[in-house]
Protein backbone atom coordinates (compact mmCIF):
# COMPACT_ATOMS: atom_id res chain seq x y z
CA UNK A 1 0.00 0.00 0.00
CA UNK A 2 2.88 2.37 0.73
CA UNK A 3 4.01 2.16 -2.89
CA UNK A 4 0.56 3.22 -4.08
CA UNK A 5 0.69 6.21 -1.72
CA UNK A 6 4.13 7.20 -2.99
CA UNK A 7 2.95 6.98 -6.58
CA UNK A 8 -0.11 9.07 -5.74
CA UNK A 9 2.03 11.70 -4.06
CA UNK A 10 4.37 11.90 -7.05
CA UNK A 11 1.41 12.39 -9.37
CA UNK A 12 0.43 15.42 -7.25
CA UNK A 13 3.82 17.14 -7.36
CA UNK A 14 3.21 19.32 -10.45
CA UNK A 15 -0.02 20.60 -8.89
CA UNK A 16 1.61 21.30 -5.54
CA UNK A 17 4.42 23.14 -7.34
CA UNK A 18 1.91 25.28 -9.22
CA UNK A 19 0.16 26.17 -5.94
CA UNK A 20 3.34 27.20 -4.12
CA UNK A 21 2.77 30.93 -4.66
CA UNK A 22 -0.86 30.59 -3.59
CA UNK A 23 0.23 28.71 -0.48
CA UNK A 24 2.49 31.59 0.54
CA UNK A 25 -0.17 34.17 -0.24
CA UNK A 26 -2.82 32.36 1.81
CA UNK A 27 -0.30 31.71 4.63
CA UNK A 28 -1.73 28.18 4.93
CA UNK A 29 -1.62 25.10 2.73
CA UNK A 30 -4.70 25.28 0.47
CA UNK A 31 -7.57 23.03 1.47
CA UNK A 32 -7.47 21.45 -1.97
CA UNK A 33 -3.88 20.30 -1.42
CA UNK A 34 -4.69 18.77 1.95
CA UNK A 35 -7.70 16.98 0.47
CA UNK A 36 -5.67 15.61 -2.43
CA UNK A 37 -2.92 14.39 -0.11
CA UNK A 38 -5.55 12.75 2.05
CA UNK A 39 -6.97 10.97 -0.99
CA UNK A 40 -3.54 9.44 -1.72
CA UNK A 41 -3.57 7.93 1.78
CA UNK A 42 -0.55 9.96 2.86
CA UNK A 43 -1.90 10.91 6.30
CA UNK A 44 -2.57 7.23 7.06
CA UNK A 45 0.99 6.02 6.48
CA UNK A 46 1.91 5.92 10.20
CA UNK A 47 -1.64 5.33 11.49
CA UNK A 48 -2.56 1.99 13.13
CA UNK A 49 -4.22 -0.57 10.88
CA UNK A 50 -7.10 -0.97 13.29
CA UNK A 51 -8.04 2.64 12.44
CA UNK A 52 -7.72 2.19 8.65
CA UNK A 53 -4.04 3.12 8.67
CA UNK A 54 -1.15 1.42 6.89
CA UNK A 55 1.48 1.10 9.67
CA UNK A 56 4.05 1.80 6.96
CA UNK A 57 7.80 1.79 7.15
CA UNK A 58 8.87 5.25 8.43
CA UNK A 59 11.32 5.49 5.51
CA UNK A 60 8.32 5.34 3.16
CA UNK A 61 6.76 8.18 5.13
CA UNK A 62 9.97 10.21 4.93
CA UNK A 63 10.23 9.51 1.20
CA UNK A 64 6.74 10.90 0.61
CA UNK A 65 7.53 13.99 2.70
CA UNK A 66 10.80 14.54 0.85
CA UNK A 67 9.00 14.42 -2.49
CA UNK A 68 6.23 16.78 -1.38
CA UNK A 69 8.76 19.31 -0.07
CA UNK A 70 10.66 19.15 -3.37
CA UNK A 71 7.55 20.71 -4.94
CA UNK A 72 6.51 23.10 -2.16
CA UNK A 73 8.44 23.59 1.07
CA UNK A 74 5.47 24.76 3.13
CA UNK A 75 3.28 21.88 1.98
CA UNK A 76 6.09 19.43 2.69
CA UNK A 77 6.61 20.86 6.18
CA UNK A 78 2.92 20.67 7.11
CA UNK A 79 2.57 17.21 5.60
CA UNK A 80 5.50 16.01 7.68
CA UNK A 81 4.56 17.40 11.08
CA UNK A 82 0.85 16.60 10.73
CA UNK A 83 1.48 13.24 9.10
CA UNK A 84 3.71 12.00 11.93
CA UNK A 85 1.16 12.59 14.69
CA UNK A 86 -0.79 9.34 14.14
CA UNK A 87 2.40 7.58 15.24
CA UNK A 88 2.26 9.26 18.65
CA UNK A 89 -1.50 8.93 19.03
CA UNK A 90 -0.94 5.18 18.69
CA UNK A 91 1.02 5.33 21.97
CA UNK A 92 -1.84 6.89 23.95
CA UNK A 93 -4.32 4.86 25.97
CA UNK A 94 -7.02 3.19 23.88
CA UNK A 95 -9.64 5.58 25.25
CA UNK A 96 -7.81 8.51 23.68
CA UNK A 97 -7.26 6.69 20.39
CA UNK A 98 -10.97 5.90 20.19
CA UNK A 99 -11.86 9.53 20.91
CA UNK A 100 -9.73 10.68 17.98
CA UNK A 101 -10.50 8.01 15.37
CA UNK A 102 -13.44 6.01 16.71
CA UNK A 103 -16.01 7.72 14.50
CA UNK A 104 -13.80 9.21 11.79
CA UNK A 105 -10.42 7.71 10.91
CA UNK A 106 -9.49 10.73 8.76
CA UNK A 107 -9.16 13.05 11.79
CA UNK A 108 -5.84 14.96 11.90
CA UNK A 109 -3.85 16.56 14.71
CA UNK A 110 -1.38 19.45 14.90
CA UNK A 111 1.09 20.04 17.72
CA UNK A 112 3.31 22.36 19.72
CA UNK A 113 5.57 20.42 22.05
CA UNK A 114 7.54 23.15 23.80
CA UNK A 115 6.34 23.05 27.45
CA UNK A 116 5.02 26.61 27.48
CA UNK A 117 1.77 25.55 29.16
CA UNK A 118 1.17 24.75 32.80
CA UNK A 119 -0.70 21.69 34.06
CA UNK A 120 -1.74 21.02 37.63
CA UNK A 121 -2.67 17.67 39.09
CA UNK A 122 -6.34 17.13 39.84
CA UNK A 123 -8.61 14.15 40.41
CA UNK A 124 -8.63 11.94 37.32
CA UNK A 125 -6.27 14.10 35.29
CA UNK A 126 -4.96 17.63 34.92
CA UNK A 127 -6.03 21.25 34.52
CA UNK A 128 -4.16 22.80 31.59
CA UNK A 129 -3.65 26.43 30.59
CA UNK A 130 -1.24 28.30 28.38
CA UNK A 131 -0.28 29.59 24.95
CA UNK A 132 1.77 27.58 22.45
CA UNK A 133 3.39 28.87 19.26
CA UNK A 134 4.25 27.34 15.87
CA UNK A 135 1.43 24.78 15.52
CA UNK A 136 1.93 24.08 11.81
CA UNK A 137 -1.17 23.10 9.85
CA UNK A 138 -3.48 23.65 12.82
CA UNK A 139 -6.28 25.04 10.63
CA UNK A 140 -6.58 21.63 8.96
CA UNK A 141 -6.76 19.67 12.24
CA UNK A 142 -9.42 18.71 14.75
CA UNK A 143 -7.12 17.97 17.72
CA UNK A 144 -3.81 19.29 19.02
CA UNK A 145 -0.91 17.74 20.94
CA UNK A 146 0.62 20.17 23.45
CA UNK A 147 3.65 19.96 25.71
CA UNK A 148 3.27 21.05 29.32
CA UNK A 149 5.03 20.91 32.66
CA UNK A 150 3.02 19.30 35.46
CA UNK A 151 3.04 21.00 38.87
CA UNK A 152 2.00 19.50 42.19
CA UNK A 153 0.19 21.26 45.04
CA UNK A 154 3.49 22.69 46.29
CA UNK A 155 4.24 24.28 42.93
CA UNK A 156 7.03 21.87 42.07
CA UNK A 157 7.48 20.38 38.59
CA UNK A 158 6.81 16.64 38.74
CA UNK A 159 6.48 15.68 35.06
CA UNK A 160 6.66 16.80 31.43
CA UNK A 161 3.69 15.51 29.43
CA UNK A 162 2.01 15.68 26.05
CA UNK A 163 -1.67 16.66 26.32
CA UNK A 164 -4.20 15.73 23.64
CA UNK A 165 -6.92 18.43 23.30
CA UNK A 166 -10.02 18.47 21.05
CA UNK A 167 -10.76 21.50 18.85
CA UNK A 168 -13.61 22.73 21.04
CA UNK A 169 -11.21 23.27 23.94
CA UNK A 170 -8.62 25.54 22.31
CA UNK A 171 -8.42 28.75 20.32
CA UNK A 172 -6.25 29.40 17.26
CA UNK A 173 -4.65 32.85 17.04
CA UNK A 174 -3.82 33.89 13.46
CA UNK A 175 -0.31 35.30 13.93
CA UNK A 176 1.70 33.65 11.13
CA UNK A 177 3.38 36.36 8.99
CA UNK A 178 6.85 35.04 8.19
CA UNK A 179 9.59 35.34 5.59
CA UNK A 180 10.10 31.57 5.36
CA UNK A 181 7.72 28.61 5.55
CA UNK A 182 5.17 31.34 5.01
CA UNK A 183 2.45 28.92 3.91
CA UNK A 184 2.53 26.60 6.92
CA UNK A 185 -0.11 28.43 8.99
CA UNK A 186 1.96 27.79 12.11
CA UNK A 187 -0.32 29.76 14.37
CA UNK A 188 -0.63 30.04 18.15
CA UNK A 189 -2.81 27.77 20.30
CA UNK A 190 -4.47 29.06 23.48
CA UNK A 191 -5.96 26.85 26.20
CA UNK A 192 -7.72 28.30 29.22
CA UNK A 193 -8.15 26.04 32.26
CA UNK A 194 -9.23 22.87 30.45
CA UNK A 195 -9.58 19.51 32.20
CA UNK A 196 -7.54 16.79 30.48
CA UNK A 197 -8.20 13.19 31.60
CA UNK A 198 -5.16 11.08 32.48
CA UNK A 199 -5.80 8.82 29.46
CA UNK A 200 -5.37 11.80 27.12
CA UNK A 201 -1.79 12.46 28.25
CA UNK A 202 1.60 10.84 27.77
CA UNK A 203 4.60 11.29 30.03
CA UNK A 204 7.68 12.21 28.02
CA UNK A 205 9.70 10.13 30.46
CA UNK A 206 7.75 7.05 29.43
CA UNK A 207 7.91 8.02 25.76
CA UNK A 208 11.67 8.42 26.06
CA UNK A 209 11.84 4.77 27.11
CA UNK A 210 10.02 3.76 23.88
CA UNK A 211 6.91 2.86 25.89
CA UNK A 212 3.27 3.89 25.87
CA UNK A 213 -0.05 2.35 26.94
CA UNK A 214 -1.20 2.19 23.33
CA UNK A 215 1.37 -0.47 22.57
CA UNK A 216 -1.05 -2.95 24.15
CA UNK A 217 -3.35 -2.53 21.15
CA UNK A 218 -0.81 -1.43 18.53
CA UNK A 219 1.83 -4.13 18.64
CA UNK A 220 3.71 -3.29 15.43
CA UNK A 221 7.45 -2.70 15.72
CA UNK A 222 6.75 0.72 14.19
CA UNK A 223 5.49 1.95 17.57
CA UNK A 224 8.55 0.75 19.47
CA UNK A 225 10.97 3.18 17.86
CA UNK A 226 12.23 6.23 19.81
CA UNK A 227 10.02 9.31 19.73
CA UNK A 228 12.98 11.64 19.26
CA UNK A 229 14.26 9.62 16.31
CA UNK A 230 10.94 9.56 14.47
CA UNK A 231 9.94 13.14 15.21
CA UNK A 232 13.23 14.92 14.58
CA UNK A 233 13.40 13.13 11.25
CA UNK A 234 10.17 14.87 10.31
CA UNK A 235 11.96 18.21 10.65
CA UNK A 236 15.04 17.34 8.62
CA UNK A 237 13.25 15.45 5.85
CA UNK A 238 11.36 18.46 4.43
CA UNK A 239 14.62 20.42 4.35
CA UNK A 240 16.27 17.60 2.40
CA UNK A 241 13.29 17.72 0.05
CA UNK A 242 13.71 21.48 -0.38
CA UNK A 243 17.35 20.90 -1.26
CA UNK A 244 16.38 18.32 -3.88
CA UNK A 245 13.88 20.72 -5.40
CA UNK A 246 16.44 23.54 -5.39
CA UNK A 247 18.99 21.25 -7.02
CA UNK A 248 16.60 20.25 -9.80
CA UNK A 249 15.69 23.86 -10.57
CA UNK A 250 19.33 25.01 -10.45
CA UNK A 251 20.40 22.37 -12.96
CA UNK A 252 17.50 23.30 -15.24
CA UNK A 253 18.33 27.00 -15.00
CA UNK A 254 22.02 26.45 -15.72
CA UNK A 255 21.25 24.43 -18.83
CA UNK A 256 19.59 27.54 -20.30
CA UNK A 257 21.88 30.17 -18.83
CA UNK A 258 24.31 32.26 -20.84
CA UNK A 259 26.68 34.31 -18.66
CA UNK A 260 26.85 37.82 -20.16
CA UNK A 261 29.61 38.85 -17.74
CA UNK A 262 31.81 36.07 -19.13
CA UNK A 263 31.52 36.90 -22.85
CA UNK A 264 28.39 34.83 -23.41
CA UNK A 265 29.81 31.62 -21.97
CA UNK A 266 27.25 28.86 -21.54
CA UNK A 267 26.93 27.90 -17.88
CA UNK A 268 27.02 24.23 -18.83
CA UNK A 269 30.60 24.72 -20.07
CA UNK A 270 31.79 26.28 -16.81
CA UNK A 271 33.86 23.64 -14.94
CA UNK A 272 33.32 25.45 -11.63
CA UNK A 273 29.55 25.23 -12.10
CA UNK A 274 29.90 21.48 -12.59
CA UNK A 275 31.93 21.18 -9.39
CA UNK A 276 29.29 23.10 -7.39
CA UNK A 277 26.59 20.79 -8.69
CA UNK A 278 28.60 17.72 -7.76
CA UNK A 279 29.30 19.00 -4.25
CA UNK A 280 25.69 19.99 -3.63
CA UNK A 281 24.32 16.66 -4.83
CA UNK A 282 26.76 14.80 -2.58
CA UNK A 283 25.69 16.79 0.49
CA UNK A 284 22.00 16.16 -0.22
CA UNK A 285 22.54 12.44 -0.84
CA UNK A 286 24.63 12.12 2.33
CA UNK A 287 21.95 13.78 4.46
CA UNK A 288 19.33 11.37 3.13
CA UNK A 289 21.50 8.27 3.40
CA UNK A 290 22.41 8.93 7.03
CA UNK A 291 18.82 9.64 8.04
CA UNK A 292 17.42 6.49 6.43
CA UNK A 293 20.31 4.20 7.37
CA UNK A 294 20.09 5.20 11.03
CA UNK A 295 16.37 4.47 11.15
CA UNK A 296 17.02 1.12 9.48
CA UNK A 297 19.59 0.29 12.16
CA UNK A 298 17.15 1.14 14.95
CA UNK A 299 14.49 -0.99 13.26
CA UNK A 300 16.88 -3.95 13.22
CA UNK A 301 17.27 -3.79 17.01
CA UNK A 302 13.50 -3.58 17.50
CA UNK A 303 12.91 -6.52 15.15
CA UNK A 304 15.27 -8.63 17.29
CA UNK A 305 13.50 -7.56 20.47
CA UNK A 306 16.62 -5.78 21.68
CA UNK A 307 16.99 -2.40 23.33
CA UNK A 308 18.28 0.30 21.01
CA UNK A 309 21.70 1.42 22.27
CA UNK A 310 21.91 4.98 23.55
CA UNK A 311 24.92 5.57 21.31
CA UNK A 312 22.76 4.85 18.26
CA UNK A 313 19.94 7.09 19.45
CA UNK A 314 22.43 9.91 19.94
CA UNK A 315 23.92 9.21 16.52
CA UNK A 316 20.45 9.58 15.00
CA UNK A 317 20.25 13.07 16.48
CA UNK A 318 23.83 13.88 15.50
CA UNK A 319 23.23 12.98 11.87
CA UNK A 320 19.77 14.55 11.84
CA UNK A 321 21.01 18.05 12.73
CA UNK A 322 24.00 17.66 10.42
CA UNK A 323 21.62 16.49 7.69
CA UNK A 324 19.64 19.71 8.01
CA UNK A 325 22.84 21.74 7.82
CA UNK A 326 24.17 19.81 4.84
CA UNK A 327 20.95 20.41 2.96
CA UNK A 328 20.94 24.11 3.75
CA UNK A 329 24.59 24.42 2.76
CA UNK A 330 23.73 22.81 -0.57
CA UNK A 331 20.85 25.23 -1.12
CA UNK A 332 23.09 28.19 -0.25
CA UNK A 333 25.75 27.07 -2.71
CA UNK A 334 23.23 26.53 -5.50
CA UNK A 335 21.47 29.83 -4.81
CA UNK A 336 24.73 31.77 -4.86
CA UNK A 337 25.73 30.17 -8.16
CA UNK A 338 22.40 30.64 -9.94
CA UNK A 339 22.66 34.26 -10.99
CA UNK A 340 20.14 37.06 -10.71
CA UNK A 341 17.22 35.07 -12.09
CA UNK A 342 17.18 33.02 -8.88
CA UNK A 343 15.88 36.14 -7.11
CA UNK A 344 12.72 36.25 -9.21
CA UNK A 345 9.44 35.82 -7.36
CA UNK A 346 7.90 32.48 -8.20
CA UNK A 347 11.15 30.56 -8.59
CA UNK A 348 11.49 27.47 -6.43
CA UNK A 349 15.10 28.28 -5.57
CA UNK A 350 14.50 31.56 -3.75
CA UNK A 351 11.57 30.03 -1.89
CA UNK A 352 13.61 26.98 -0.89
CA UNK A 353 16.37 29.29 0.36
CA UNK A 354 13.89 31.13 2.60
CA UNK A 355 12.00 28.02 3.70
CA UNK A 356 15.09 25.99 4.56
CA UNK A 357 16.57 28.75 6.69
CA UNK A 358 13.22 29.10 8.46
CA UNK A 359 13.22 25.37 9.16
CA UNK A 360 16.77 25.63 10.46
CA UNK A 361 15.62 27.59 13.52
CA UNK A 362 13.31 24.79 14.71
CA UNK A 363 14.37 23.45 18.12
CA UNK A 364 14.98 19.99 16.63
CA UNK A 365 17.71 21.52 14.48
CA UNK A 366 19.73 22.90 17.39
CA UNK A 367 23.13 21.48 16.35
CA UNK A 368 25.20 22.42 19.37
CA UNK A 369 22.92 20.66 21.84
CA UNK A 370 22.61 17.46 19.80
CA UNK A 371 26.29 17.31 18.98
CA UNK A 372 27.35 18.11 22.53
CA UNK A 373 25.25 15.25 23.87
CA UNK A 374 26.76 12.82 21.39
CA UNK A 375 30.28 13.94 22.24
CA UNK A 376 29.60 13.84 25.98
CA UNK A 377 28.42 10.23 25.70
CA UNK A 378 31.56 9.33 23.77
CA UNK A 379 33.61 10.75 26.66
CA UNK A 380 31.72 8.53 29.09
CA UNK A 381 29.49 11.20 30.62
CA UNK A 382 25.96 10.24 31.65
CA UNK A 383 23.28 11.25 29.14
CA UNK A 384 19.52 11.13 29.72
CA UNK A 385 18.10 8.66 27.16
CA UNK A 386 14.63 10.15 27.62
CA UNK A 387 15.67 13.17 25.57
CA UNK A 388 16.86 11.08 22.65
Amino acid sequence: MSQAVLEGVRDLLPTLRERADETERLRVVPEASVKELEETGFFRLLQPKRFDGFESDPVDFYTAVRDIASACGSTGWVSSVVGVHPWQVALFADEAQQAVWGSDTSVRLSSSYAPTGKATLTEGGFRLSGKWSFSSGCDHCQWVLLGGLVFNEDGNVVDFRTFMIPRKDYQILDVWHMVGLAGTGSNDIVVEDVFVPEAFTLSMGETGQCRGPGQEQNTSDLYKLPFHSIFTGTITTPIIGMARGAYAEHVEMQQKRVRAAYLGEKATLDPFAAVRIARASSEIDAAWALLTNNIREEQAYVAKGEKIPLELRLRVRRDQVIGSQRSIDAIDALFEASGGRALTNGTYLQRAWRDAHAGRVHAANDPERALQMYGAQQFGHKVDPGMY
